[in-house]
């Protein structure tokens, strides 16, 4: 049976693994440390997905007082990342992560919720659209080594 809930330390483990998958090139340890200092905040909610209390899915929603591209009011809600296992994609878990995530939003007085994806993540691009963002820019970033 699938439910939704708060992430807390027992977790941990498993929210990083999962963030790993999402964001391969940072490091582990230094990801579980992120992960644990955001089960803390208050300007941070992790969510899960448990499938017979085991995570297969999470998302971290944020509160931004900085401006969020195409943001009208603050502080605004942001995707900060949201992942599903592989095999329980396309069954609506994200949807759902989403509308918890807005859920908590809502109460912190949040009137809008934001996200980004890198520009070539098409099946992100997709899901967004699909569960109702509307992009409002794209945006692309320079570095130039000085050395």
């Amino acid at each position: 049976m699938r439910s939704f809930v708060e992430a807390d330390e027992k977790y941990l483990d498993q929210i990083t693994k999962m963030g790993m998958d999402l964001w391969p090139d940072n490091n582990s340890d230094e990801l579980k440390e992120e992960f644990a200092q955001l089960l803390s905040s208050h300007k941070d909610k992790v969510l899960l997905c448990l499938n017979d209390d085991e995570p297969i899915a999470f998302i971290h929603v944020s509160l931004r007082i900085d401006y969020v591209e195409g943001s009208r009011s603050s502080p605004t809600g942001f995707v900060e990342g949201i992942y599903v296992i592989p095999e329980y994609r396309r069954k609506g878990i994200s949807n759902k992560l989403i509308a918890e995530g807005e859920r908590w939003l809502k109460t912190k007085g949040c009137k809008q919720i934001g996200s980004d994806i890198e520009l070539t993540n098409d099946t992100s691009y997709h899901f967004h659209t699909s569960v109702g963002f509307i992009e409002t820019n794209r945006l692309i970033a320079f570095i130039k080594d000085i050395n």
